[in-house]
């Protein structure tokens, strides 16, 4: 990745639990990245956000709740979703079960991923190095 700014401001938006809110994501992320230069592995980042959005909104954001999505960028982009849900999200393989298979994807695409802890809930993360 080549970022044209170095080390810019982190960019936050907060997202209620809505349908809509997904492809919000993906917009306000596109535009950071292109605000920042970013434009190799950029697919894999919205990609990424996407999931993670979805996670959150199926799995972490109780009724009349949202997740915050958080982007960096320092020697990389890392993407945060912090949500209020309970319970440690993993990586299911092929064949357990309908669904489930986000964060496969993302254990993929990503460099690192990885679970914090947050009061309430939680910040599932994932890390994209320059290269």
């Amino acid at each position: 990745m080549n970022a044209e700014i170095p080390h810019p401001s982190p960019r936050e938006r907060f997202y209620r639990r809505e349908r809509q809110s997904v492809p919000a994501a993906r917009a306000f992320t596109r535009q950071a990245l292109v605000d920042w230069g970013v434009r190799e592995r950029a697919y894999d980042i919205v990609l990424c956000v996407s999931e993670l959005a979805t996670n959150a909104l199926v799995h972490g954001v109780p009724p009349g709740r949202g997740f915050l999505l958080r982007l960096s960028y320092d020697d990389g982009v890392r993407v945060e979703v912090h949500d209020s849900g309970d319970g440690v999200p993993n990586a299911r393989e092929p064949g357990e079960g309908e669904g489930g298979r986000g964060l496969l994807l993302v254990s993929e695409l990503a460099d690192k991923w990885g679970v914090g802890e947050r009061d309430p809930g939680k910040i599932v993360w994932c890390e994209f190095a320059d290269r």
